[in-house]
């Protein structure tokens, strides 16, 4: 998509793409005659923004994965925004190869991941990944690390590098409960995060990326009506309003 705007707008413009990764613009400068004056006006050219979307298989006793059904429930394209949805298994070290195949593959603006976490009240973006494995169920290959290390030569935490209250207002104001999350555990999740961290930082700096945990699907609570639970149209019109919030578009 290509606008012409004036300098007023373009600086407004320039001022988001500072925390929002999706605008690419490449400026030409010229002077226009309008009303006997000389003004400047910017050429803005909107790359869409490509975004890889992962979610999990079923683990542990669940029949479904709360994860996978928002990311069937999504639509491939949101406006200026290109969806790639990813299916990744809920096991600890391969959980991260078809992600590292894909980035391989793909320049991508962002890495989201999804997975569930049942007893939530609300959507969570997860602000930290930490560099340790140690679960208290079997992962979907029977694996159960206690107090392992992921990366060896990585830093003991990388921060998500996604505008996460930016996203968490917009799912708010979408009507979806939201709030971000300081520790996203030490099961798969937190390791494919830190994985996907790690790889931005060593290997692809200019990819963003972030974890957001969903509540379960009122499917998967029929039997512990105690346990929060959110409708799948509700989950992804808050994934949707987070995703949008990053194009300025």
């Amino acid at each position: 998509m290509v606008r012409i705007v004036s300098a007023k707008v373009y600086k407004k413009i320039s001022a988001v793409s500072q925390t929002r990764p999706a605008i690419i613009h490449y400026t030409l400068f010229c002077c226009l005659k309008l009303n006997s004056k000389a003004q400047k006006w910017h050429l803005i050219y909107n790359v869409p923004m490509k975004i890889l979307l992962t979610h999990f298989d079923p683990f542990g006793e669940e029949k479904i994965n709360a994860s996978a059904e928002v990311a069937a429930a999504l639509p491939s394209t949101l406006g200026d925004i290109s969806l790639d949805i990813l299916e990744v298994p809920t096991v600890f070290g391969t959980c991260f190869a078809p992600v590292e195949a894909a980035l391989q593959r793909q320049n991508y603006d962002a890495v989201i991941c999804l997975g569930q976490a049942k007893g939530r009240n609300a959507i969570t973006p997860e602000r930290v990944a930490i560099n340790i494995d140690d679960a208290r169920i079997d992962d979907n290959a029977g694996k159960k690390p206690e107090d392992e290390v992921i990366a060896p030569e990585g830093p003991a935490a990388y921060f998500s590098t996604l505008p996460l209250k930016n996203m968490v207002e917009a799912i708010k104001a979408a009507g979806v409960s939201a709030a971000i999350s300081n520790s996203a555990g030490t099961f798969v999740c937190n390791h494919l995060l830190y994985q996907v961290l790690h790889h931005c930082a060593t290997k692809a700096p200019s990819t963003r990326a972030c974890f957001i945990h969903l509540p379960a699907l009122p499917k998967q609570v029929q039997d512990t009506p105690e346990i929060p639970s959110f409708t799948l149209e509700d989950m992804a019109k808050g994934l949707k309003a987070a995703f949008q919030s990053l194009s300025p578009a």
